[in-house]
C-alpha cells in the first residue's frame, strides 16, 4: 500500500492515478473529506488530516505503507515562509521516523542541493537534509521550472507580450507537472533505491528559453508574441499585487537572481542523475489559451 499526499494538486493526483491504474492499494491524504470522495469512489482509502504539520496524525496515516509520496505545499501568504516550511518538514520527518515507512519519494526542486541563494527552493534543501536523518530510503525528485507557471501571464500573451523575470535568452530546464507525478509514481513502484538516497533531476522533453515559450504561445494564439524581460526590482511589487506576502515575494526575487546567476541549476553526476519527461510543452501551454 502506498500513501500519497497532495492529491488535490497537480503532482499528487497523477501519482495516485498512476498507482491505482497499476492495481496498487493507495491511501490518499486530504484536508477536506469532500475532496477525498472522488478518490474513495475510485478505490482509494481516504485519510483526512487537518494539516501535514500534525506529525502524530501523519505517522498514523503512514503506518503499514511500503512507500509514500510527500511534499511541502507552499503558502503564498506566509509571513515567514522559511520558518513555516521548516515546521512542516520537521513534522514530515518525525512522522516518517515514527511510522518506519521504508521508502519516501519527496518532491524537491532544481537547485535543491544548495542551502541558500535559491529563494523558496531553500525549503526543499532543508527537507532533503531532514528526511536524510530518518531511517527511510529516499528518492528526491528535483523538478525543473514548472511549465504551468506560464499560465499566470496568458492575458499578456494574448496581447502579444510574454512578461518574464528570467532572462529571455536563458535556456533552462522546464517540466510538466504530469511528468513529475509520473516519475514519482514510477519511483514508488520501483521500490526503495539500493543506496540511502537516489536523486532524480527531472527535466521536460526539451529545455526552453522564455523566447521559445513565447514562440509556442504565438503559434497557439495565432499572433506574434514577444518575450519581454521585466527588471528584478519589479518582482516583489508584482508578487505582492497578486496576494503573496513580502516574505514570499522576496524569496522569489532571490530565486530569479539565482536562475540568472546559474545557481538554480542541476547538481549533476555522480550525486544525481538526469531524467527527462515525455510531455510536449505545447500540449501543456495549449490548455491555458
Amino acid at each position: 500500500m502506498f500513501v500519497v499526499a497532495g492529491v488535490t494538486g497537480k503532482t499528487g493526483s497523477i501519482v495516485a492515478e498512476t498507482l491505482l491504474a497499476a492495481g496498487k492499494k493507495v491511501r490518499v491524504l486530504v484536508r477536506d473529506a469532500a475532496k477525498g470522495a472522488p478518490w474513495e469512489a475510485r478505490g482509494a482509502e481516504v485519510r483526512v488530516l487537518a494539516s501535514l504539520d500534525d506529525s502524530t496524525a501523519l505517522a498514523a496515516a503512514l503506518e503499514g505503507a511500503e512507500g509514500a509520496y510527500l511534499l511541502s505545499p507552499p503558502s503564498m501568504g506566509a509571513e515567514d515562509f522559511l520558518a513555516e516550511r521548516r515546521v512542516t518538514v520537521d513534522a514530515l520527518a518525525a512522522a516518517v521516523e515514527r511510522s518506519r515507512v521504508p521508502h519516501v519519494v519527496f518532491l524537491s526542486s532544481v537547485g535543491g542541493q544548495h542551502p541558500g541563494a535559491t529563494g523558496p527552493i531553500r525549503t526543499v534543501h532543508y527537507g532533503e537534509r531532514r528526511l536524510a536523518e530518518t531511517g527511510a530510503k529516499l528518492t528526491f525528485v528535483r523538478a525543473a521550472y514548472f511549465l504551468e507557471n506560464w499560465a499566470a501571464v496568458v492575458a499578456a500573451v494574448k496581447a502579444g507580450k510574454l512578461p518574464t523575470f528570467i532572462p529571455a535568452d536563458r535556456v533552462i530546464p522546464m517540466v510538466a507537472t504530469r511528468d513529475i507525478g509520473a516519475v514519482a509514481a514510477k519511483a514508488l513502484l520501483d521500490g526503495p533505491p539500493a543506496s540511502k538516497v537516489d536523486v532524480l533531476e527531472l527535466a521536460g522533453a526539451k529545455d526552453l528559453s522564455a523566447k521559445d515559450v513565447a514562440a509556442i504561445f504565438g503559434r497557439l494564439v495565432g499572433r506574434s508574441v514577444e518575450a519581454e524581460e521585466a527588471p528584478l526590482d519589479a518582482v516583489v511589487p508584482t508578487f505582492t499585487s497578486f496576494g503573496a506576502s513580502t516574505s514570499v515575494a522576496g524569496l522569489f526575487r532571490e530565486m530569479y537572481e539565482g536562475i540568472a546567476r546559474g545557481t538554480v541549476t542541476w547538481e549533476g553526476s555522480p550525486n544525481a542523475r538526469l531524467v527527462r519527461g515525455t510531455t510536449d510543452p505545447e500540449s501543456v501551454l495549449r490548455a491555458f489559451v
